[in-house]
């Protein structure tokens, strides 16, 4: 019996320390996959192939007229005019585009006035711009278009040549982003404005002849010289107004038909221009009576005014300076 336990022992013994070896195995391996794993180099990243984006490359009119390089004078006025930003911007635009040698036909210091004069400036350069994309085969089915000025430029088309206004269409169809260009060989004019230039406007924008305009104000005679009809005015100056006695201005304007006696006293119908005045010797005023004319050398007088300057032209008739108020007979008896 004892034999037989001893032999169990022996064999429990063995089998703890197979165990136990095992163990010791197991744990060694497992150190040895961590230092294994602790010192292996770290994986390399993938390399970045990718492309970059090709940058945005601004394509307006204002850039395609710079890198052309025949714009340069209408690139340096859209700047003046603070245009380049409008034409750079949103929108579509059609531009006849005048080129530098377009510039240079121009009259001797028109482009100097033009820079000079920024309102006036943007006034053409808008003329040569009309809205939305217009091409050469839409142009051609036009006989006008409305600018961005706001006046329209004629088109004409005879055969294969294409006037903008009397300028010749000479490239067509150069695309920006925003619009199209046409060049032509001249530069487009926009016409002038109508200016107001009447009797009164004239003597209004002279400056010598204040009291005159205010006394045709108070007569209200300031919209008949200011009217329809040819009108010639014996105009006298502030200075010839302060030669009337002390306080005959004052009575006469204080009593209107007796002042419209006077101013119309100056006044002749038609356009008589110093050339005619000095061949008459009186002259019908619209106030009735008549002035008279005298010619001694190179001095004309006008009753006892001397004529000191002539013909200032106006849009409906002519002015002649005199140095002293033109009074008729009824009124010059009240004030002698």
């Amino acid at each position: 019996m004892r034999a037989i336990n001893l032999s169990r022992n022996f064999l429990v013994l063995g089998f703890a320390l197979s165990a136990v070896f095992l163990l010791f195995v197991a744990c060694g391996s497992d150190e040895k996959e961590s230092e294994s794993e602790a010192t292996a180099p770290a994986s390399m990243p993938a390399p970045d192939v990718s492309v970059p984006e090709a940058p945005m490359v601004s394509n307006t009119i204002v850039d395609v007229a710079v890198a052309d390089g025949r714009f340069g004078t209408l690139v340096t006025a859209l700047q003046a005019a603070e245009l380049d930003s409008v034409l750079s911007g949103e929108g579509e635009f059609t531009v006849f585009a005048p080129t530098d040698e377009a510039f240079a036909k121009l009259p001797e210091g028109t482009l100097d006035s033009l820079l000079a004069d920024v309102p006036a400036l943007k006034d053409v350069l808008l003329y040569h711009v009309v809205s939305g994309t217009v091409l050469a085969a839409d142009v051609v089915a036009l006989d006008s278009a409305a600018t961005l000025q706001g006046q329209e430029v004629s088109i004409s088309v005879m055969g294969e040549s294409v006037m903008v206004d009397e300028s010749n269409v000479v490239i067509t169809d150069i695309a920006a982003s925003n619009g199209v260009i046409h060049v032509v060989d001249a530069v487009l004019l926009p016409e002038a404005p109508m200016v107001s230039n009447t009797i009164v406007d004239v003597a209004v924008a002279d400056g010598r002849f204040g009291t005159l305009v205010t006394a045709l104000q108070a007569a209200e005679l300031d919209s008949v010289l200011s009217g329809e009809g040819e009108f010639t005015v014996f105009a006298p100056t502030d200075e010839a107004f302060a030669k009337l006695p002390e306080g005959t201005l004052d009575s006469l304007l204080a009593d209107v038909p007796a002042l419209k006696d006077v101013l119309l006293y100056h006044v002749v119908s038609g356009t008589v221009l110093a050339a005619d005045v000095v061949a008459l010797d009186s002259a019908a005023t619209l106030q009735g009576q008549e002035v008279s004319i005298s010619v001694m050398g190179e001095s004309v007088m006008v009753d006892e005014s001397n004529v000191v300057i002539t013909d200032i032209a106006a849009s409906n008739g002519v002015i002649h300076v005199v140095d002293a108020v033109l009074l008729p007979v009824n009124i010059f008896e009240r004030f002698k």
